[in-house]
C-alpha cells in the first residue's frame, strides 16, 4: 500500500505537534467537573450494562462556565462548560481549536447536524488522518472508555490460560454502583475469563482482580499513565484503573482514539473487543446429589453497535471497541468499523441530546459521514504514532507489534477452544464466544523521516455475514 498522498503536509503537522505538545497541552486544571462526594448508583465506572440511559446533562443550559472555573460541579447537576480556548495541538494546530474542524469542499458530504456530543473525532485508522473533529483535545471524564488504556497496558502481562484464585482483598475498593461481571471470592478464573469480563460487561470486579495480579491499583495506574505518555495521549490522566469517576481523571476524544488504535494492533485486544457474547464461569455449588459443580452463564457485549438493541441495529462492519457511562462523563464511546476496505475510528464523548442509546446513534451518523467522506475530504490533523515508533523510525518487515500476550497474541481469546461466529448470528459459538468472523486488513502506521509510511498490516475481525443497516 503506497504512502498517503498528503505525507509532506502531515509530516509538518506531526513534527510541529511533537515539538509543542508538552508546552501547549491543557493542564490538569482543565479537567472535567469533579464527581460528587457521595456517588449515586449511576456513578459507576460504566453504566454501559444499561446503555439506554441518556446523559443527565441538560442541553438547554448555557455553556458559559469553563471547567477550570467550576472544578467541583458535577455533570449530573447540568454543568455544561465551554471548551478551553487553548488546547493541545498534538496531531495538528487545528485540533487544538475549539469547535468543529472540517475541510468542506465540492464533493465532500456535509456533516450530520444531529450530533450533540461535547467532543468527537472521525479518523482513518490506516493512514491516521483526522477527517473531522469537534473539540478533539477537550479534557473530559472518560468513563469506561479508559478501560482501553487499562487493557492496552496490561494485556501483554499474562497468557490467556493463566489462572488466578480470587482473594477477598482482590475486590476491595470497587466504587458504589459499579458495573460488574459477577466475579466471586475464592473462585478461580483464567485471564481469558477476566478480559471477557472487562471488554463485554465492563466489569470493575474483573479490573480489580487483574490489578491485584499486577501488584495493585497504584502500580497499575502508574503504568497506565506511563503508557499514555508513550502513546502521546497527553490529555489523559488516569486515577482509577476502571474509569470510575475520580477527581482530576480526564482524557479526550483524540487520546481515546490514539489508545484504541494502539490496542487494535494486538490480536487479543481485537478479538476481545469484537466478541459479542461469551460463557462466563459462575459460582461453585452443590447439586442435588451433593456434588460440587460450576456452571456458566452468558454475558453479552454492551457495545450496542456490535450487539444491537431495540432501537439500534448492528452497524455494518463494526468490530469494537469500548463504551462507558458515568455521572461525570455522560455516555462515551470509541468504535472501529470497516467498509469497502476502509477502516475508521470514531470517538464520541457526552452527547447532550437526551436520546435513548444516543451515543451509539451519534457514532453511527459520524461513521456514515466518514465512510462517505474518506478519500474526498482533506484532513484537519493526524493521529500521531507512539514516541518509541517516532524515535525508531519505520521498520519494514517488523514482526508482531510489541505487547501481545504470549508474544504473538494468539492464545487469549482462543484459549477456551471457542470457534468464532459472525456477530450477526443470534446464537453463541462453541464455548459461548460470538466474535466477528475471519479477518480483514488494516495497517500499523509508523513515523519515518517525519512522514507516515505503511509498513505492516494488522487484521481486524471481518464481519463477513454482517447485517446491513435497515
Amino acid at each position: 500500500m503506497p504512502a498517503p498522498k498528503n505525507s509532506i503536509r502531515r509530516s509538518l503537522l506531526v513534527t510541529s505537534a511533537i515539538v509543542v505538545s508538552t508546552a501547549l497541552t491543557a493542564p490538569v486544571a482543565l479537567a472535567a467537573p469533579s464527581p460528587s462526594s457521595t456517588p449515586s448508583s449511576k456513578s459507576s465506572a460504566d453504566s454501559s450494562a444499561d446503555p439506554s440511559k441518556s446523559p443527565t446533562t441538560s442541553p438547554s443550559q448555557s455553556p458559559s462556565q469553563s471547567p477550570s472555573q467550576s472544578p467541583s460541579k458535577s455533570a449530573s447537576k447540568g454543568s455544561e462548560a465551554a471548551p478551553p480556548a487553548k488546547m493541545s495541538t498534538v496531531g495538528g494546530a487545528r485540533l487544538g481549536q475549539p469547535g468543529t474542524q472540517v475541510n468542506l469542499a465540492s464533493g465532500v458530504p456535509v456533516l450530520p447536524k444531529d450530533v450533540s456530543a461535547r467532543s468527537w473525532i472521525v479518523a482513518d485508522a490506516e493512514s491516521g488522518e483526522v477527517l473531522a473533529a469537534h473539540n478533539a483535545h477537550w479534557r473530559l471524564a472518560p468513563a469506561s472508555t479508559l478501560k482501553m488504556l487499562f487493557a492496552d497496558t496490561l494485556l501483554p502481562k499474562w497468557p490467556g490460560s493463566t489462572k488466578h484464585k480470587v482473594e477477598p482483598s482482590d475486590l476491595a475498593g470497587i466504587g458504589p454502583g459499579s458495573s460488574m461481571v459477577g466475579i466471586k471470592e475464592n473462585e478461580t478464573y483464567t485471564v481469558h475469563d477476566l478480559w471477557l469480563g472487562v471488554f463485554l460487561r465492563s466489569g470493575n470486579d474483573a479490573v480489580r482482580v487483574l490489578c491485584a495480579m499486577n501488584e495493585g491499583v497504584e502500580k497499575t495506574v502508574a503504568e497506565m499513565n506511563a503508557h499514555a505518555e508513550e502513546l502521546q495521549a497527553l490529555d489523559t490522566v488516569a486515577v482509577s484503573p476502571d474509569g470510575y469517576d475520580a477527581q482530576e481523571q480526564v482524557s479526550s476524544a483524540y487520546d481515546l482514539t490514539l489508545i484504541a488504535r494502539s490496542g487494535l494492533q494486538k490480536k487479543d485486544f481485537r478479538e476481545y473487543a469484537s466478541t459479542v457474547r461469551a460463557d462466563f464461569p459462575g459460582e461453585t455449588k452443590k447439586n442435588k446429589k451433593g456434588k460440587k459443580v460450576r456452571e456458566s452463564f452468558e454475558i453479552q457485549n454492551t457495545n450496542r453497535l456490535l450487539s444491537g438493541d431495540y432501537d439500534v441495529p448492528v452497524y455494518e462492519g463494526i468490530a469494537g471497541v469500548k463504551n462507558g457511562n458515568t455521572t461525570n462523563a455522560g455516555a462515551t464511546f470509541t468504535g472501529v468499523a470497516e467498509q469497502d476496505g476502509r477502516v475508521l475510528l470514531v470517538t464520541v464523548m457526552n452527547p447532550q441530546k437526551k436520546e435513548s442509546n444516543g451515543v451509539y446513534k451519534e457514532t453511527a451518523r459520524l461513521f456514515d459521514w466518514g465512510f462517505e467522506a474518506v478519500g474526498k475530504v482533506d484532513p484537519v490533523g493526524e493521529l500521531v504514532p507512539p514516541t518509541s515508533a517516532a524515535q525508531a523510525g519505520a521498520r519494514p518487515g517488523a514482526g508482531a507489534f510489541p505487547g501481545e500476550a504470549g508474544g504473538a497474541g494468539e492464545g487469549a481469546p482462543g484459549a477456551a477452544g471457542a470457534q468464532p461466529v459472525a456477530s450477526a448470528a443470534a446464537g453463541s459459538g462453541a464455548g459461548g464466544i460470538g466474535t466477528a468472523l475471519a479477518v480483514t486488513s488494516g495497517v500499523l502506521v509508523l513515523l519515518a523521516g517525519g512522514a507516515f509510511l505503511v509498513n505492516r498490516r494488522w487484521p481486524l475481525p471481518d464481519l463477513v455475514r454482517r447485517r446491513p443497516r435497515p
